[in-house]
């Protein structure tokens, strides 16, 4: 179960119209709307440093899940930086960085690969580690990860991540802090991808048909 149950909920049909944004000119024709605006994302983000810096008693190794989490590891850790424990005390942060790769164009391969030196797992033992994710779509992926994890015995294991995809084919795994959950779309933006496409763009929007084609392998 989640240590956190008060995500923002966004349900099917929520968005916003693209005119109402500033967007790429080179994606105009290869999105259906903008389904969380950025500067929702930042204050939302905030909030999850806010909740993580709460519930800190030692040292975080915060892990970032690449390439789709890195803006929203840099900016979590940017308000992380910032916070205080209960206790008055700053929290002493260092970083990891893992490459998770199971997508080719909007579907899982199932054949999930994680990039990790057999030194940096080592070097987790009796430490609480923090994952930086972008999204959980079946939860394949995340608990590969933290499966593979466990065996180099760290003290804690918590997952953070800035969506939660509502799927049928979810295996039910839930992390221990969301920032949204979402309805069973392909999102891109803030980072998140469509075979490296869309990365450069602000807000999490929802593609179409045309730019899943456009941009597929």
């Amino acid at each position: 179960m989640s240590a956190q149950k008060d995500w923002i909920d966004i349900k099917e049909g929520e968005g916003y119209p693209l005119q109402q944004f500033v967007l790429p000119s080179h994606y105009k024709e290869d999105l259906e709307s903008v389904m969380i605006p950025y500067g929702l994302i930042r204050d939302r983000v905030g909030k999850l440093a806010h909740d993580i810096a709460q519930n800190s008693t030692k040292p975080l190794v915060a892990c970032c899940v690449l390439k789709g989490a890195h803006v929203f590891f840099a900016h979590l850790m940017e308000d992380l930086k910032k916070l205080r424990r209960p206790n008055g005390e700053s929290i002493p942060l260092s970083f990891e960085f893992i490459k998770v790769k199971s997508y080719i164009n909007e579907q899982s391969t199932g054949d999930v690969k994680i990039s990790l030196s057999e030194e940096d797992m080592q070097g987790f033992k009796g430490k609480d580690l923090l994952i930086v994710e972008d999204i959980i779509d079946t939860g394949n992926t995340m608990v590969a990860l933290i499966k593979k994890l466990k065996n180099y015995e760290p003290a804690s294991i918590r997952v953070v991540s800035l969506l939660l995809k509502k799927t049928p084919h979810s295996n039910g795994y839930i992390p221990d802090y969301v920032g949204f959950s979402i309805p069973d779309l392909f999102v891109v933006g803030y980072a998140l991808d469509y075979n490296e496409n869309f990365r450069d763009l602000d807000h999490i929007c929802v593609i179409n048909e045309h730019g899943k084609a456009h941009y597929a392998v």
